[in-house]
């Protein structure tokens, strides 16, 4: 049967707008290289696309899935942003209206720093923190509770992120552009750094466990060293094992793994000689 290709072409229903999310959302990681990153993904999200506007111009197929095949690396929830944006002027391109395609390239370039900041102190500075200090609350004993909670939860708030993300980014279109680069997103970025470090602080004062169980001289008598210094600050040690975690990564740039090593020969050491 031939095509009808006389029909005007029309807008993306919400079933094809949710294609071009859940299928970049999903596969943002599953096909990676060092030259492109996440760009794959962008490609494989655009099929359906080429296949909706460009079913009978392959130049313009192949135009739309190379530009859509350069180098893109972001936070891959609140990122979804900028695919809702490009979704929106891939669109308009494909309808004939006055955008160029080079727009979208240029959006996507620009756009996935800012997102990258502001989303991975929302995500990892944030709701992460937040969803495993409840997790390890309720894993303590052994529960199995906590990780079930923690990926049921972060199953449901990533997709939901994402898909709240994409949708509000077609929605602005280039609009959103105000809110996320220059002073606006410096401040975004400010803000959430800055919750993202007090939720930190407080899910180490409450989860990091440290204490002594050596004495010290006390006016002819001993007294246990953990009293002393919880008289004068509490939660001393458990600060100082922190601060000192945060020393090995940001000051000797060591990996989580290494960090992880050294506290454990640390606390070893410590038990071994009646300190801890």
């Amino acid at each position: 049967m031939n095509r009808d290709t006389s029909s005007p072409k029309k807008p993306l229903t919400k079933h094809e707008l949710n294609q071009i999310w859940y299928r970049w959302g999903f596969t943002h990681l599953s096909s990676m290289s060092y030259e492109k990153i996440q760009a794959h993904a962008w490609a494989y999200s655009y099929i359906p696309f080429a296949r909706k506007y460009y079913h009978d111009e392959p130049e313009k197929k192949r135009r739309l899935l190379k530009r859509h095949s350069m180098f893109y690396n972001t936070e891959p929830q609140t990122g979804q942003l900028i695919n809702g944006i490009v979704a929106s002027l891939e669109e308009q391109i494909a309808l004939g209206n006055n955008v160029s395609e080079e727009m979208p390239v240029n959006i996507k370039a620009t756009l996935m720093g800012p997102l990258a900041g502001i989303g991975d102190s929302i995500i990892q500075g944030i709701v992460v923190p937040i969803l495993l200090s409840i997790a390890m609350s309720l894993a303590s004993g052994g529960s199995p509770l906590g990780p079930i909670f923690y990926i049921v939860t972060y199953g449901i708030l990533g997709p939901m992120i994402s898909y709240i993300a994409f949708h509000s980014g077609y929605r602005l279109g280039v609009n959103a552009i105000d809110i996320i680069v220059g002073e606006n997103s410096k401040r975004i970025t400010d803000a959430f750094n800055i919750l993202g470090v007090m939720v930190v602080g407080a899910l180490a004062a409450n989860t990091i466990v440290l204490k002594t169980i050596a004495k010290v001289p006390l006016g002819g008598k001993t007294k246990p060293l953990e009293s002393v210094l919880n008289g004068i600050f509490p939660g001393l040690l458990p600060l100082i094992i922190v601060l000192f975690g945060w020393w090995l990564v940001s000051s000797k740039q060591y990996s989580a793994t290494k960090v992880i090593l050294i506290l454990t020969v640390i606390v070893t050491i410590g038990c071994l000689i009646g300190l801890f």
